[in-house]
């Protein structure tokens, strides 16, 4: 199969991802306090680690190192970190630092199940990065589960702080940023689940359009 124009979107996807990673960044630098920027560095990272693996595939074709590499980034940890973000801004510490330290144990354990099962080459596909290629089908179990416990934070998360802020005039303004932000994250879910049923081509557009959504969420958040 000859890559198409969808299948060169993450490579956009990346390049959009480093100034945003730079950005949070620095800030966390002035703040090195609030940990959920810490999280959400991270998040955006992993999310531009898995779109690089993307792009690579793209332009190298299928290469087993770089779909173990995605899976991981993209299947395991693309909202995860970003959710534990949220976890620390809504959360108390103590318990914030229990639930991390759970994440962390889980992505352990399901990367190192990912890296250990052997690949059906017979199902690879030149240019579409998809799970069922795995031999080992239980593998593809642990991202549901992840993928649930991000959704949770992050998109309720952010619902939750929209309608706490639209109360007041002076916060409307953090009201639509997490409407944003809630919105673009609910997008490489939804391309998450078409990639499962192998349209992988959904979850590119939804990566890139969801990343900008969540930068936009990001940008209103810290407006003075």
């Amino acid at each position: 199969m000859r890559p198409s124009f969808v299948h060169y979107i993450p490579i956009a996807t990346t390049l959009l991802a480093v100034p945003f990673v730079v950005t949070i960044g620095k800030r966390y630098r002035r703040y090195p306090d609030r940990l959920h920027l810490l999280w959400w560095t991270i998040g955006v990272a992993t999310y531009g680690i898995g779109t690089l693996t993307e792009s690579l595939t793209t332009l190298l074709g299928w290469r087993e190192a770089i779909f173990r590499a995605w899976y991981i980034t993209g299947a395991l940890m693309g909202g995860a970190p970003l959710a534990q973000g949220t976890v620390y801004l809504m959360l108390k510490r103590r318990t914030a630092h229990v639930l991390t330290l759970l994440l962390v144990a889980t992505i352990a354990v399901a990367s190192a199940a990912v890296l250990a099962a052997p690949v059906n080459h017979s199902l690879v596909e030149g240019h579409r990065l998809t799970g069922k290629v795995f031999e080992w089908a239980w593998v593809r179990r642990f991202s549901p589960f992840i993928n649930l416990y991000a959704a949770t934070f992050l998109i309720g998360g952010a619902i939750a702080s929209a309608v706490r802020f639209s109360r007041s005039p002076d916060t409307r303004h953090r009201m639509w940023a997490n409407v944003w932000i809630a919105a673009g994250a609910i997008l490489p879910g939804i391309g998450g689940t078409a990639t499962r049923f192998g349209y992988t081509e959904v979850l590119y557009v939804c990566e890139f359009i969801g990343l900008l959504m969540m930068w936009r969420g990001y940008a209103i958040s810290v407006r003075s």
